[in-house]
């Protein structure tokens, strides 16, 4: 309940605004708007929001208006920074709907200011006035709801005053050409523009990226397909014309060429924190663990994007090796043939990519990380929060939300930056991938949760980089399966259930013309936890067995009907080796008993 005590603060100091008023008429002949798209006619152009998008109704005025969620811990906030100039009055207004609704400006140089709603069913004008510092020429420009009271919106957002001279636009870029090209990204790069202030990237005549400096790698695109592609510089003044147009072909996709073993057995590796099952060296790992996945890299704050990997303290974990003695043992795990990856997230690690920012950033960290130690990839355990989706964000195949969007571009990046090589895995909860079954698409706040299935998107957009899916089928509600039957953790049903859904295929949310389309045996392995003390719903060796019969072999079924019979299934994956090793290794035993 402290979380929303602030709002009565808030209320008390509201009752001192002036009431809502039409723009001043004080505004001088040679004032202009200086707010770029602030009728959100051209999308988020201009706008960086936390979770925003734009609707067609309701609208205040023309065919679009902003549409933004709030969630538990983000305020949904859209911004946008505007050149002004120094010791001169301005008028901020827009239209707002909605429930705590905030309006304001903030880097005035004097006092920032805002103003807001309790309670606007239908949309009402909101105004506030400020005079910029003396020496102040950028101003931000926000508006945002309040946590978790469901969506607002926003429509004609204007900024009045002094309008400043941004000069020309520069000059078109030169120089454009083609870098390494894969099957799925294009590396591009150009001469510098003296003036501009970026940089926006065009593909078949559609802006796909924009970015500070003279080289872009754009992902995401099709095997054996050739692309157009342009440059035009950015300044305050507008964009220049676009370069002279570059083509390229992507190359063959291949699949996923990274060696694994037939049947592999993927397990977490405590390596920054300590708890009951102890800690366990690197070089301590039994040789049956093709794949150990380092828990974990977190963020610095939730959408900073900054990932941070710190090993485990000698003061929490007595027997931890030295730096270089676990590099040493990662090397000779990679010559044994496993891989060695850094999982990101965790229980605690929520990471939220809310900004295109916050995608390069967690772009170059994670590259440190994976450099620095010497890494095969990246295995992507984002839970909590770190993944949901907007009300409207109804296709899996043509993402909107923000975070959503803006992991998929970054893993793209990371993958062309390191080439086939490069592991990638995922550990999502089922609640973030075969709920989706039922609720993608479907949730808001207050309602069904719009977490239900918000991996769908990113799984189907990396499904051609995706070494390993490994969900986690445990620490879970009941989940339908594609019998329309609640399975529940416990026993056989529930592993064989929601890994059909996998290898079979589902339609989301009920939908049939929306179907989440299968992925390769070999793509999948079971998370499953390693004993009793290790999460809700570990399972006896024996409903391991049941398990990878009915799945490899169809045999030792229970009540659920599997859709097929898949002998390349990938293998298993365990919360934690940690764990594994304090049960007498219960569950390595079982995988090397059933694969050899």
């Amino acid at each position: 309940m402290d979380r929303f005590r602030p709002l009565a603060l808030l209320t008390a100091a509201a009752l001192t605004l002036p009431g809502v008023t039409a723009l001043s008429s004080a505004a001088r002949a040679a004032d202009a708007d200086l707010a770029r798209n602030g009728g959100f006619e051209s999308g988020l152009d201009g706008w960086t929001c936390t979770a925003g998008t734009t609707v067609n109704t309701p609208v205040r005025s023309g065919s679009s208006a902003l549409q933004a969620t709030p969630a538990g811990s983000d305020n949904a906030r859209c911004a946008q920074t505007v050149t002004v100039k120094p010791d001169s009055q301005y008028t901020l207004s827009g239209y707002v709907r909605g429930a705590y609704v905030y309006l304001g400006a903030s880097g005035t140089g004097t006092t920032d200011v805002s103003a807001w709603t309790q309670s606007a069913p239908s949309w009402q004008q909101l105004t506030t006035t400020f005079r910029t510092g003396p020496s102040t020429t950028r101003v931000t420009l926000y508006t945002h709801g309040w946590y978790g009271t469901g969506a607002y919106n926003a429509d004609d957002i204007s900024l009045v005053g002094p309008g400043v001279d941004a000069g020309q636009p520069p000059a078109a870029p030169t120089g454009l050409k083609t870098g390494a090209t894969t099957s799925s990204s294009v590396a591009l790069s150009w001469s510098a523009v003296t003036g501009a202030t970026g940089y926006a990237v065009y593909r078949d005549g559609a802006k796909v990226q924009t970015v500070t400096g003279t080289s872009a790698t754009i992902a995401g695109l099709s095997p054996s397909t050739a692309y157009s592609f342009q440059v035009a510089a950015v300044n305050d003044a507008g964009e220049s014309a676009k370069s002279a147009t570059v083509t390229a072909t992507t190359t063959a996709g291949t699949g996923n060429p990274v060696e694994l073993p037939a049947h592999a057995l993927v397990g977490y590796l405590h390596a920054s924190f300590a708890n009951g099952s102890g800690y366990t060296r690197m070089a301590d790992v039994p040789d049956s663990w093709d794949v150990i996945d380092l828990a974990f890299g977190e963020p610095t704050s939730v959408t900073s994007g900054d990932i941070r990997f710190e090993r485990c303290p000698v003061t929490e974990c007595p027997n931890v090796e030295s730096d270089a003695d676990f590099k040493a043992a990662i090397k000779a795990k990679q010559a044994a043939g496993k891989k060695v990856l850094i999982s990101i997230g965790g229980q605690n690690g929520q990471v939220q990519l809310t900004t295109a920012a916050a995608r390069d950033t967690f772009v170059t960290s994670v590259s440190k990380i994976i450099d620095e130690y010497g890494l095969d990839g990246l295995d992507i355990d984002f839970e909590g929060h770190s993944l949901s989706l907007n009300a409207d964000d109804t296709d899996f195949k043509n993402p909107k939300t923000p975070v959503i969007v803006n992991l998929i571009s970054a893993v793209k990046t990371l993958k062309a930056r390191y080439g086939d090589d490069f592991v990638l895995t995922m550990a999502p909860e089922t609640f973030f991938v075969q709920l989706g079954y039922q609720y993608y698409g479907t949730g808001q706040w207050g309602g069904q949760d719009p977490r239900a299935g918000a991996y769908l998107p990113v799984i189907h957009a990396l499904r051609d980089d995706l070494t390993l899916l490994h969900v986690q089928d445990y620490n879970s509600g009941p989940i339908m399966g594609l019998d329309n039957q609640y399975h529940s953790m416990g026993g056989a049903d529930f592993h064989i259930a929601m890994t059909d859904m996998l290898l079979t295929g589902f339609p989301v949310a009920g939908n049939a013309s929306n179907v989440f389309p299968p992925l390769r045996p070999d793509q999948v392995a079971i998370g499953m936890p390693a004993s009793t003390n290790a999460g809700n719903g570990h399972v006896s060796p024996a409903e391991v067995t049941k398990t990878l019969d009915c799945l490899t072999k169809k045999t030792n079924c229970g009540s659920y009907a599997t859709h097929g019979t898949w002998p390349a299934l990938r293998g298993l994956m365990t919360w934690s080796i940690n764990w594994d090793r304090y049960s007498n290794w219960e569950f390595q035993r079982t995988f090397d008993g059933y694969f050899g």
